[in-house]
């Protein structure tokens, strides 16, 4: 149910919803508008550089022109005087000297302890951490181990020269003062790591910016940081006042540690600087200088330079812009009206969309915008190939070779040729403004298109698709000729390229049609007459499927299709959609066979055992379970509708009366034996629910005289059209008449007599009291059909009129 629900408003969209229908109006004005443009620019510029000019060419008014040259200079000057952008990392040498005041001390205790983990000493860093805590370290027992730890720790590379004497100092707290105290000194002058690129920004400075606070200052003295080499060597400048009291080895022990700990806390962060570069150049504004109106831009006999060639640029540009804005509105503004009109008198008139209304303006919208861009793009390429072409083919006559006319013809074979033609004139307008704003070819695609729709109306074989391109190529042919006669071209080579392409373009429109059906029917869910012989076929499947499963239902719907087949001849309808929709109107009935009267051959009914609720269920299902089985076998969604709408909002009405008598009136509920409908949306189904009912109620008759099923016809009729099951669909009175009176013709074949011969079995018919005893489980309301006549005719009221009587 959520589902279904979740479903309702797309449908409420594509049915009726009139503000989509204004978005596909301006969403196509805009598009045809993106797709025009291009082609709206009349002015182009006429020389090039070193060309000598013709005539004088002054500025018709005042515009500007940029100086790009002054342009770029500023923009580089601004880049230039952005200070590069050092990081400074204040937090580097106390962090280094932390580490090595811990590793030291650890060392120590591991010395006295002979491992490092049976006395830990306890820092601060491992106070803050549980995790560090409680995991366990490694063995320092071995030498080797205990370097390799160091190592690990500092980051260095420890010789074991200068682990054995650090580990006979015993890890001295001094000696680890004195590495820290000389380290911080280096470090708190900054050390960069390539000096010789820090001292290129000497004149201008560099922006210093603190990691840890942000902030950002100047600096210009840029000698005095250290680089990383020069840092090395002023360790033991620094460290002499401090080592003097030290031997020589431990000396030399300290300072080989500091310079492998420095590294530098000054670095260049290029990616800041290059934004801030970005960010300078874009600001700079271009450098324009004004052109007045009247001022000489060319004088004739002169030759172009490059600075008269830039003015010529500018000003076609600006007069171009303010051009394409007023043509692309005016031709939006035309186009609005052109379709608000042709919808007013063609496609708005009541009957000409009965479903889906908006789903079928959003197709032809497609198809409209699709062959113009085809038009755009074909009218640029016969641009280019007609210049680079060997053949002196002229551009408009590879014109005549685009298939344009398809458009037309996809919309006749989906929307019908009423549709189509007042299509074709739309899309004839919009191609000869593609093409130069000309009348013969407005004149030409409107004929072409008009013609192939015709032809292709009746569309009901694979090669009427061809059969209509060649037509429409012979008729190109001619139009083409009148063309040239007009214009007054008749030179042979020129007529003859025209035949060719003309001739080409009607083919090409019936192959392009015959590719794009398909693909239309799967993307709109739209079903085709060659669709639709396709399912007609009995041999499918599905449908002998039903005739071995449930052969009553099948040999019920085939008689439905007969009879909503020659109805809809009758009334103009599309009589192998309804046909069609006959055949498959019962195919949810195949998951349960033998709940349905028509199927049940041993005279016991399973009703019988069931509550009229359950059977009221059963029987409601079918139409859920048949839409589901159509939709697995991708049936199309007329034949969906179909099965949805053929029982529209009607309720059984045998099991109803039967539920009242068990439980009493007042204790049933009439929407639990209603079905959920909708009511028939087209004819066609209108059609299919007509001759559903009249066909199962015909089998009831025990003496089917004409006069009989005149009688039974005319008033199930009436009575579906009372309850107002036909109110959403448009089948009019006289449609009704039509409908009652072929029902009548075919019945009366179906149920004709036969000469008694003298020795012959039984008939099925004499034989069947027990199902017209038990009724039938689908249209048990069908069972009083005689009883409807008896009481019609004694209250002489009920009927609109007699059905079906000429």
């Amino acid at each position: 149910m959520s589902k279904e629900k979740s479903k309702e408003p797309a449908g409420k969209i594509l049915n009726s919803d009139q503000r989509f229908r204004w978005v596909i109006l301006f969403g196509l004005t805009i598009l045809f508008s993106l797709i025009l443009f291009p082609s709206l620019v009349t002015t182009k510029h006429e020389y090039d550089l070193g060309d000598v000019a013709e005539r004088d060419i002054k500025s018709p008014r005042d515009f500007f022109i940029e100086d790009q040259v002054a342009t770029e200079l500023n923009r580089q000057l601004a880049e230039e005087n952005v200070l590069t952008v050092y990081d400074y990392d204040a937090e580097l040498g106390p962090q280094i000297a932390l580490n090595v005041e811990e590793i030291f001390a650890q060392m120590r205790a591991a010395s006295a302890a002979h491992d490092i983990t049976s006395a830990p000493i306890p820092t601060a860093a491992e106070n803050t951490d549980e995790t560090s805590a409680k995991t366990p370290k490694p063995s320092l027992n071995v030498i080797t181990d205990k370097r390799k730890y160091l190592e690990e720790k500092l980051g260095i590379m420890v010789t074991r020269g200068a682990f054995s004497a650090l580990e006979t100092a015993g890890f001295s707290e001094e000696t680890a003062n004195l590495i820290k105290q000389i380290l911080l000194k280096i470090l708190e002058n900054g050390v960069v790591t390539n000096k010789e690129i820090l001292l290129k920004e000497a004149e201008k400075g560099i922006v210093l910016r603190n990691v840890s606070t942000q902030k950002e200052e100047t600096v210009h003295q840029l000698k005095q940081f250290y680089g990383l080499d020069q840092a090395k060597t002023m360790v033991r400048i620094v460290g002499q006042p401090l080592l003097n009291d030290l031997d020589y080895g431990m000396l030399n022990l300290v300072v080989d540690f500091v310079q492998r700990l420095i590294q530098p806390n000054i670095t260049l962060n290029r990616n800041e600087t290059q934004e801030r570069r970005k960010a300078a150049s874009s600001q700079i504004k271009p450098v324009l200088h004004k052109i007045k109106a009247g001022e000489m831009l060319l004088r004739e006999g002169e030759r172009v330079t490059e600075v008269q060639l830039l003015k010529l640029k500018a000003l076609v540009t600006q007069t171009k812009k303010q051009r394409d804005l007023f043509t692309s509105v005016g031709a939006a503004l035309m186009l609005i009206c052109l379709l608000i009109t042709t919808y007013i008198l063609h496609l708005g008139r009541p009957g000409r969309f009965s479903a889906e209304h908006n789903k079928s303006l959003l197709f032809m919208a497609c198809v409209f915008i699709t062959f113009c861009l085809l038009a755009e793009i074909s009218y640029k390429l016969s641009e280019v190939l007609t210049l680079n072409s060997t053949l002196p083919i002229q551009m408009s006559s590879t014109w005549f070779g685009i298939p344009l006319a398809s458009g037309a013809m996809i919309v006749c074979v989906f929307l019908g040729i009423r549709t189509a033609v007042p299509i074709a004139m739309v899309m004839a307008v919009s191609f000869a403004v593609i093409f130069g704003n000309s009348l013969p070819y407005f004149l030409f695609f409107f004929i072409s298109g008009s013609m192939a729709a015709y032809w292709i109306q009746n569309c009901r074989e694979r090669k009427v698709f061809i059969t209509a391109g060649a037509k429409l190529g012979l008729l190109n042919v001619l139009l083409v000729t009148a063309i040239d006669f007009y214009r007054a071209d008749l030179s042979g080579s020129k007529l003859l390229y025209d035949w060719v392409f003309g001739f080409m373009g009607g083919i090409g429109a019936g192959i392009v049609t015959a590719g794009i059906v398909p693909l239309v029917e799967m993307a709109f869910g739209y079903t085709t007459d060659i669709s639709l012989l396709e399912q007609a076929n009995l041999d499918r499947p599905l449908l002998r499927r039903l005739m071995l499963e449930a052969p009553g239902t099948y040999h019920h719907s085939v008689i439905v299709g007969s009879l909503v087949e020659a109805a809809a001849s009758e009334i103009g309808a599309n009589h192998l959609l309804a046909k069609v929709c006959g055949y498959y109107h019962d195919i949810g009935k195949i998951n349960k066979p033998l709940y349905f009267i028509e199927n049940q051959t041993n005279g016991k009914n399973k009703h019988d055992k069931l509550a009229p609720s359950m059977s009221g269920l059963i029987l409601i299902a079918h139409v859920k379970e048949g839409v589901e089985i159509a939709k697995e076998h991708k049936l199309g969604q007329d034949i969906i509708n179909t099965i949805r709408q053929h029982h529209g909002t009607s309720f059984i009405k045998y099991f109803y009366d039967k539920a009242k008598q068990l439980k009493g009136e007042d204790q049933v509920n009439i929407d639990d034996f209603r079905y959920p409908g909708p009511k028939p949306q087209t004819r066609e189904v209108g059609l299919v629910m007509l001759a559903d009912v009249v066909e199962a109620a015909s089998r009831t008759l025990d003496n089917p005289t004409p006069s009989r099923i005149q009688g039974l016809v005319q008033n199930l009729i009436n009575n579906i059209f009372s309850d107002g099951q036909l109110d959403e669909c448009e089948l009019t009175l006289k449609d009704l008449h039509k409908i009652a009176r072929s029902f009548n013709k075919i019945l009366y074949g179906i149920h004709h007599h036969r000469i008694e011969y003298t020795e012959r079995r039984p008939s099925a018919g004499e034989n069947g009291k027990g199902r017209l005893k038990n009724g039938s489980a689908d249209r048990q309301q069908a069972k009083q059909a005689q009883n409807i006549i008896e009481d019609d005719k004694a209250n002489g009221s009920g009927h609109l009129r007699r059905l079906g009587l000429s």
